[in-house]
């Protein structure tokens, strides 16, 4: 089941009543089964949201978003018991040996770099050499591969109106950084989410350390996903002339969580296909698997 994602920009309450999430503002009021909400995403600095509400929300994982004053998002909240071996499946992923981590990193670096050259060919419709670059990444990417893709991949994505000059990536940087910051955001969000379900313990990642860092294993295992924000920007970029976010270009970017992702045997929305990845990693901690199991971004077999 595709679960829902509710964006609340309004000043609103938000409280429960028989399962389902009632949201209440001046315009208009609404019921919505908790059960069908995967991410709640909360931009006003007025909104209320209850203490039951909060509680069955994360009873049934879903991600509660918050944005700050920037309209970016800030924080969130997950549940921290929803795997019924939690214990057991923290005790394997502390206990990893570094070996593990490195060639989980190493793999997850492989198939990021593979997909920003895809990306990039199907934008410039030119060859590059991405793919012999993830042949190069070594355990643990001690080579920084990862770092030499990236150059060139920014230096040579082709973002409307950017006079062919390269996009300089910044956290706080101008347009279109607050459009991809946005997009990160929220699939740092919907990552941690696919994780905490799988039992996983977010702030202990395979190769992000920092200790003020509470969710390093989702930017760790995003990264391969992030071409799917960069390929939406472009195509919101190609749409639009707006350069600030607003409600129209949020729920745009909010479509990412539902695109389509391709797996040897099926395909899946995003959030289901992150939560496919998130299970692989839980079972190569556990030594049942020996491989990340990450998607293909796009339907390779599709020659249109």
């Amino acid at each position: 089941m595709i679960k829902r994602t509710l964006l609340v920009e309004n000043k609103s309450s938000i409280t429960t009543k028989n399962l389902q999430l009632v949201i209440k503002s001046e315009i208009r009021e609404s019921a919505i089964p908790i059960e069908d909400i995967g991410f709640l995403v909360l931009d006003n600095p007025e909104i209320y949201l209850s203490l039951p509400a909060m509680n069955l929300i994360i009873e049934n994982n879903t991600a509660i978003i918050i944005c700050g004053n920037n309209h970016l998002p800030n924080g969130m909240f997950l549940n921290l018991n929803s795997h019924h071996i939690q214990q057991e499946i923290f005790k394997n992923q502390i206990e990893a040996s570094m070996p593990l981590k490195k060639q989980l990193w190493q793999q997850t670096i492989v198939e990021k770099i593979k997909n920003q050259g895809i990306l990039l060919e199907r934008i410039t419709e030119t060859k590059n050499t991405f793919e012999f670059l993830a042949s190069k990444v070594l355990s643990g990417d001690t080579s920084n591969m990862e770092g030499v893709a990236a150059q060139f991949y920014w230096k040579h994505f082709p973002f409307p109106n950017q006079e062919n000059e390269g996009l300089k990536r910044e956290r706080f940087g101008n347009y279109p950084n607050n459009f991809l910051n946005y997009g990160y955001a929220i699939l740092r969000a919907a990552t941690a989410r696919a994780l905490s379900g799988s039992g996983l313990l977010n702030t202990l990642g395979i190769h992000h350390k920092s200790k003020y860092n509470a969710f390093a294993l989702a930017d760790d295992i995003m990264e391969p996903f992030r071409p799917i924000v960069d390929e939406k920007v472009y195509q919101i970029m190609q749409k639009y002339e707006e350069q600030e976010l607003n409600s129209t270009l949020k729920a745009e970017m909010l479509q990412i969580l539902t695109r389509t992702v391709y797996f040897k045997e099926e395909k899946s929305p995003l959030m289901v296909g992150l939560q496919k990845t998130a299970s692989s990693l839980q079972q190569c901690f556990t030594g049942n698997r020996k491989k990340i199991k990450y998607p293909n971004l796009w339907n390779l077999t599709d020659t249109e």
